[in-house]
């Protein structure tokens, strides 16, 4: 369980093939900042990019880790298959820290795409087209998770190719995060809110019956 507050950037230092074929995965080393690592052990939890994976190995100097992604896990993802990447990095949220963003799980509902990423005033405006199939969890206000960053949607425009929504990002998040990478194009790992997720579910079963105990 995750809450969409960055603590870390990272990077994908290297990778490797952990077989001949499409079905197996691969191996991330990942270059983590200085001292991220302390209180992370073996088979603990870290986001990247909004995805949770498992911490298999530590450097001995700790300034870095793997972790193995399934193929599955590779396609329903973006930006974790390539060398060179900066990932936004996310511990495990522990039973004591505080919520400052939403409910996040770590897992991906789908790869949006960036229309516009441009400067207004002091701040940045991000668009996202969602897939069609994500548009009935994006709500003016709600939360979502953009490459495993808790953010506000300011606006909604369902198209005929998707939804597209808008999001102000502050400097502070642009500075301390991916985000700022970010071009008109690129991919996006997206997360809807848990809340959503659940109001649509029982939405879908109806309502019980008087007879139901």
């Amino acid at each position: 369980m995750f809450t969409g507050i960055i603590t870390g950037v990272g990077r994908i230092a290297a990778l490797d093939v952990l077989g001949s074929s499409t079905d197996h995965g691969k191996r991330l080393h990942i270059e983590a900042p200085p001292s991220y690592l302390d209180d992370v052990g073996l088979g603990d939890s870290i986001a990247l990019n909004g995805a949770c994976m498992t911490v298999t190995s530590i450097n001995d100097d700790r300034t870095g880790f793997t972790i193995d992604i399934s193929a599955e896990s590779l396609a329903r993802t973006s930006g974790l298959a390539e060398v060179g990447r900066r990932v936004n990095l996310e511990k495990a949220l522990r039973a004591h820290d505080r919520l400052g963003g939403h409910i996040v799980s770590g897992h991906v509902d789908g790869i949006g795409q960036v229309t516009r990423f441009a400067r207004v005033g002091e701040s940045w405006e991000l668009r996202v087209l969602a897939p069609a199939s994500l548009a009935r969890f994006l709500a003016y206000k709600g939360s979502i998770a953009v490459n495993g960053v808790s953010l506000t949607v300011n606006r909604v425009d369902d198209r005929p190719d998707g939804c597209e929504f808008s999001i102000n990002l502050i400097p502070h998040t642009v500075e301390h995060t991916t985000l700022g990478d970010l071009v008109a194009g690129a991919a996006v790992n997206l997360e809807i809110d848990t809340v959503a997720r659940y109001v649509e579910r029982m939405l879908a079963a109806g309502l019980p019956s008087k007879d139901t105990p």
